[in-house]
């Protein structure tokens, strides 16, 4: 094959990306390998329906070092498109357009330990414990970075990033910033324990001034704590991305907003690549 064709059929590609936006891989019971999303079952959860979801980016090679990104979900919504499902995120992918960075969907562990949480946080310590357990596994695995790990939620998964994330200082400790996406934890109580803004302001304390990006709505308060943490702010006005309802985009509200590029998609990258090092 020769050298032109392929250069037509990479800049064909690459057009017609640029004209309909990214498409998150589809999730796959197939072995880990470059450009495939696959779904992963630990140990500790053998014959169950918890799962978390592996990406490699189409450069990863054997023995070599990657940053991450780990992401949670937002909840099951229809009304924004939303399925709450860890093989359904997307965020984590817009990111990084599938290449430079491992990318890992934690779950939410329903009580009882049989199957993921579509809605809210099921078992909360469960799910704090099984990130805690399987995070560095797949670092180890999989040739993850572990001075490079970014934690990014949409909606309840921005909430995540430091309900779940920062909810002791074991876990808060794989970070080196976070990102989220509409919403914030503290902004609101929704109802569940430890919702309370002076909760969430005590485990936002265990940022220690790492970086956050704040993107979208819904998190407005944390501009009266900016010492807690080195922050961006970035509103993202998603109709001026999209004509809503457009393709599986039905809502203001929702993770795929850096599958299509803009400006703000590229302050989102830009910002993760002044902190990866």
């Amino acid at each position: 094959m020769s050298r032109c064709f392929v250069g037509i059929c990479v800049l064909t590609m690459l057009i017609g990306c640029a004209q309909t936006g990214l498409v998150t891989p589809l999730m796959t019971d197939a072995d880990p390998a470059p450009g495939l999303r696959v779904r992963q079952v630990a140990p500790e959860y053998a014959g169950t329906g918890v799962y978390h979801a592996l990406y490699l980016p189409t450069d990863w090679r054997p023995g070599k070092s990657y940053p991450v990104i780990v992401e949670y979900t937002g909840n099951h919504s229809p009304k924004h498109g939303s399925t709450g499902e860890v093989k359904d995120a997307n965020l984590g992918y817009g990111l990084t357009g599938g290449e430079g960075a491992i990318w890992v969907t934690m779950p939410y562990i329903q009580h009882g330990g049989l199957t993921n949480a579509i809605r809210w946080w099921g078992d909360r310590q469960a799910t704090i414990d099984y990130c805690k357990i399987n995070l560095p596994r797949v670092l180890e695995d999989f040739g993850g970075d572990p001075d490079n790990v970014v934690i990014v939620g949409f909606s309840r998964g921005a909430i995540a990033c430091s309900y779940i994330g920062l909810a002791d200082d074991e876990i808060a400790s794989f970070w080196r910033g976070m990102l989220t996406h509409d919403h914030f934890d503290g902004q609101r109580e929704w109802g569940y324990p430890q919702d309370g803004r002076d909760c969430a302001l005590a485990r936002l304390s265990r940022l220690n001034g790492r970086p956050v990006l704040v993107a979208g709505t819904g998190n407005g308060f944390i501009k009266q704590h900016e010492d807690l943490a080195d922050f961006m702010f970035l509103p993202v006005p998603v109709g001026e991305i999209f004509e809503i309802p457009e393709g599986g985009v039905v809502d203001l509200h929702t993770d795929l907003w850096m599958h299509r590029d803009s400006v703000y998609r590229g302050r989102a990258r830009a910002w993760l690549g002044g902190l990866f090092r």
